[in-house]
């Protein structure tokens, strides 16, 4: 497969860290992103990499014990670290601040930690298997402080830092899921839901495990993702994602299935609101867009993946060591290695390997993996870094070679004005807001993103029309004659008055040309041809050139000027059409000229026409000639 066909990668620099063995211990926090390679316990030293971090953090600390948790408070100012069921310690990482160590036992008697969260950069929850226990750390004390704690009965626990929710797996079975979110120092009971089982479990032992469960935020809104390995109804095979909407009021509820047609071991993944679903035996992923119209059967809307199945793009893993050493090439990076360990939203981990990626999206392959434009065009609307593509998209449908049709053109051009339009009315919004004065008042108040699906006139003219600027008349044209076909002369009027087709000697031609059809087109014509400042014997050139001979006769006897033309030069351009009518009305026309200037219809030598006499005769005959009239 060539690079174009795959539409996932992993980002170009990951985070590189000492892989594990049996000396160092490898632990990542979902909070700040942060891996802890963690040697001996931390006495050989412990180094801790972010995904930002152009500086790594190194120390060492005391072996105390193994190491079940190890997590820097938001800001990195105070360390913990989880070395037993029932205490965690602490260490102030400030400047000038001794690095002693104090520790904290969970309140619950007999209960023992599960693990720990940060909330803010000095707020922790301990969360144990009979409840949950919020704290205020007071670094200067060197001690904590219990905020709020909830006693019921815990399996496990998953926590999504950017909504600051953290859910319980509760009863026996654990698929009933008690969230709670932490905001300044509060602790909020959310309402618990039910996670339905595929089907009634035989015995009562936990059946829902947290590697089934994940917590993404989608559309600015919290979901919780439950891989349900299979249906509840019998008649459909493969596994599929279900997903449950957490408000922050109100009751949960089952929104979205994902399709998955296939069955064996599944990882999730959110990135650029998309959901990723990685199957390891087929070491492909698919992606589902939830904004995508899918089938509503009455309570969820069931969707399959946007794009068939494709694999990562392949990596290599660049070779560390200064540059001569390197002179090796990289290593194949082993894609969907079981040693893969998946977060959210869109982190891998290869600890075997030593490694951290980000997933990325591939907008440009899409392209041509997804055939029908419309739908291709509300994906691409809805991605972070879609504003080239969608203008490559716009260019290609217009080139000869890819060129779709009107209605198609039509369709993507009014997804786009929109999206523009959404974005303008907002902006109208905001501004009547602020001179309402409500930003005094209301200070949630806030100007709208112009997001990369905010496509305007000039890009569109930079980076679309502007290829067709030399052949603008030609589309002008297009839009004229579809409009006279369809009688529609008010709309054609209007276009022309308020400028939407702009001014152009080829225009105004063309306009001239359809006075028969709609007279009011000459005067429409000389109009624009004066705002040209168009001489008017260049008008005439202009008109013959393009063998509108009539027209242009029209146009000198509209200015007075039809005594002093070239007769020569009318009738060469009438003879040029190989119209043998129009020759007859324009000869005839000088013939009653001469009759009126001077009284005789004849040509005079110095005309030089007697190519065209000869013509006409032999055409239409002598007797056709024009007889001088005596009086």
């Amino acid at each position: 497969m060539g690079e174009e066909d795959y539409y996932l990668e992993l980002c170009e620099r990951p985070v590189h860290f000492e892989k594990a063995n049996p000396v160092n211990c490898v632990f990542f926090d979902e909070a700040n992103k942060q891996v802890f390679a963690v040697r001996s316990g931390g006495a050989t030293g412990v180094v801790v990499k972010g995904p930002d971090d152009r500086n790594p953090i190194s120390f060492r600390m005391e072996d105390k014990g193994e190491v079940k948790c190890i997590k820097f408070s938001l800001e990195n100012k105070i360390l913990a670290v989880q070395r037993t069921s029932k205490t965690v310690d602490f260490s102030n990482f400030t400047p000038d601040s001794p690095q002693l160590e104090y520790t904290q036992e969970c309140k619950t008697k007999n209960a023992n930690i599960l693990g720990f969260c940060w909330t803010s950069s000095t707020e922790i929850v301990f969360i144990t298997d009979q409840g949950i226990e919020f704290y205020q750390v007071l670094p200067e004390k060197r001690n904590l402080k219990l905020l709020k704690s909830q006693n019921i009965n815990v399996n496990w626990y998953m926590y999504c830092p950017e909504s600051a929710v953290i859910l319980l797996s509760t009863t026996v079975l654990g698929n009933v899921l008690q969230p709670f979110y932490f905001r300044a120092g509060t602790m909020s009971k959310l309402p618990k839901f039910e996670i339905e089982l595929p089907a009634a479990p035989k015995s009562t032992k936990l059946s829902l495990s947290e590697r089934d469960i994940a917590m993404a935020t989608i559309y600015g809104q919290l979901y919780v993702l439950f891989l349900r390995h299979h249906s509840r109804t019998s008649n459909s095979t493969g596994a599929e994602v279900v997903l449950y909407h957490l408000p922050r009021e109100g009751a949960c509820k089952k929104m979205h299935i994902l399709k998955l047609n296939r069955t064996g071991k599944f990882a999730l993944n959110v990135v650029d609101n998309l959901v990723v679903v990685h199957h390891q035996d087929t070491e492909t992923s698919v992606i589902f867009d939830i904004k995508l119209r899918g089938e509503f059967d009455g309570t969820v809307t069931l969707h399959h993946p946007v794009l068939p199945a494709r694999s990562i793009q392949p990596y290599q893993i660049p070779v560390a060591g200064p540059a001569p050493v390197t002179s090796q090439s990289p290593i194949p990076c082993k894609l969907y290695s079981s040693s893969w360990i998946v977060f959210q939203p869109d982190i891998i981990i290869s600890a075997s390997q030593g490694y951290l990626w980000n997933l990325q999206v591939k907008l440009q392959p899409i392209v041509n993996l997804l055939p029908d434009k419309g739908r291709l065009m509300d994906f691409l609307l809805q991605r972070r870094e879609c504003k080239t593509v969608v203008l490559s998209v716009c260019s290609q449908m217009l080139t000869e070679s890819d060129r779709a049709t009107l209605p198609v053109i039509a369709t993507v051009f009014d997804k786009l004005n929109q999206e523009y339009k959404k974005y303008l009315d907002a902006e109208q919004s905001y501004t009547l807001a602020l001179e309402a004065g409500q930003s005094r008042s209301g200070p949630f108040l806030r100007r709208p993103a112009r997001t990369q699906a905010v496509v305007d006139q000039s890009d569109m003219y930079t980076h679309v029309l502007s290829a067709f600027a030399e052949k603008k008349h030609y589309l002008h044209e297009l839009v004229i004659k579809t409009l006279v076909q369809h009688n529609l002369f008010y709309t054609l009027h209007q276009f022309l008055q308020y400028h939407v087709l702009s001014d152009s000697k080829p225009l105004a031609c063309l306009l001239l040309s359809l006075e028969s059809f709609y007279p009011p087109a000459h005067q429409l014509s000389l109009d624009m041809l004066k705002r040209l400042s168009t001489a008017n014997d260049e008008i005439v050139e202009v008109l013959l050139s393009k063998h509108q001979v009539l027209a242009a006769l029209r146009f000198i006897r509209g200015i007075g000027g039809h005594d002093n033309i070239s007769a020569r030069k009318f009738l060469d351009a009438a003879k040029q059409t190989e119209d043998h009518m129009l020759f007859y009305t324009i000869f005839r026309f000088f013939e009653q000229r001469n009759q009126r200037l001077r009284g005789n219809p004849s040509f005079t030598p110095g005309e030089h026409c007697e190519e065209h006499v000869a013509f006409f005769k032999q055409v239409f005959g002598d007797q056709a000639l024009m007889r001088p009239t005596t009086f």
